[in-house]
């Protein structure tokens, strides 16, 4: 079995399924607590495909931790192992979720999250893996597996008692309602429901010109370009010219596919790596394009500090 992970890193699955930047996860946790506990309250399992990946994992483990059963048809594993897993899970009475993938109609979120073989289980929570297991195990292995993870998550939650979701039942303070949402900013969010990405791009540039500081356009803007550089890229032909160290234009094609696997440090790394060897229009280049994948982030996330420091020792 894999260790547990550092609970307090911010979640890095966004990127594996769409471009819904680390931010959204603590959006999406503010939009639950608004909901009260009522919007807690559904089955314990669901199906997950890869339109529902992002709302029914990574925002609901925002909330509770939720047990990822990457399963096949083919797999004569997952028939044993699936219902126990629906048992153990289940008596946990919601305190944890089964979201159960079926790889061979997602095959997206299986590559995402680099599944090599089936069963896989991955625990999920704050919107990143934290632990797992790749094999068919008995009841009692996998309970005890479930009791390590959720002592995990309470202690966490002792840690940081404000990311606790209320309890059913408790009285909920009715919040101010916020400003309006900007008319762009829900362009931009319809745009990338319905795949266009150029649409989503000129709405977040147009929030931009009125308003230049808005970190959440800047973002969505970043975001946006980095799929449009990536999505046409073939990642078997970008790890062949990575062999020509003078290809810069590929190392930083390889960095745009980390980001999107959830790889930020890697990523980072490897365009600070192409700025110390490289000087002149190569140098400018890498640069500006590390620049870029900042602002994919939250100007909080820890990650951005330490690429900073990094990138500031290469260029000086």
């Amino acid at each position: 079995m894999k260790g547990m992970a550092d609970f307090s890193k911010p979640g890095s699955l966004y990127g594996a399924i769409d471009l819904g930047a680390r931010k959204q996860a603590l959006e999406a946790q503010a939009r639950r607590e608004a909901a009260g506990p009522q919007a807690a309250s559904s089955a314990s399992v669901v199906d997950v495909t890869e339109e529902t990946f992002t709302t029914d994992v990574v925002d609901r483990s925002m909330q509770v931790p939720v047990v990822l059963d990457l399963w096949s048809p083919r797999a004569p594993g997952s028939a044993q192992l699936s219902p126990v897993l629906e048992k153990v899970v289940g008596d946990l009475g919601g305190r944890a979720i089964l979201a159960k993938v079926n790889v061979d109609a997602s095959p997206q979120i299986a590559q995402a999250l680099r599944v090599q073989a089936v069963p896989t289980v991955l625990a999920i929570f704050q919107g990143q893996a934290v632990t797992g297991f790749q094999q068919v195990l008995p009841e009692q292995e996998v309970r005890r597996w479930l009791d390590e993870l959720m002592g995990a998550v309470e202690q966490f939650y002792q840690a940081n008692p404000d990311a606790r979701p209320p309890e059913a039942g408790e009285q909920q303070q009715e919040e101010p309602a916020g400003p309006p949402a900007d008319p762009d900013m829900v362009a931009a969010e319809q745009a990338i429901d319905r795949g266009d990405l150029d649409a989503a791009a000129a709405a977040y540039e147009r929030l931009l010109a009125r308003v230049p500081g808005d970190e959440d356009a800047k973002m969505g803007l970043a975001g946006v370009n980095l799929i449009k550089r990536a999505e046409s890229a073939d990642p078997a032909d970008v790890q062949r010219r990575l062999q020509d160290p003078a290809d810069i234009d590929a190392q930083l094609l390889a960095a745009d596919l980390e980001m999107l696997s959830g790889s930020v440090d890697e990523a980072f790394g490897r365009v600070i790596a192409v700025v110390k060897r490289t000087s002149g229009d190569e140098r400018d280049k890498a640069r500006r394009h590390l620049l870029g994948l900042f602002d994919t982030l939250p100007a909080e996330d820890p990650s951005l500090a330490k690429a900073r420091r990094a990138l500031a020792s290469a260029l000086f």
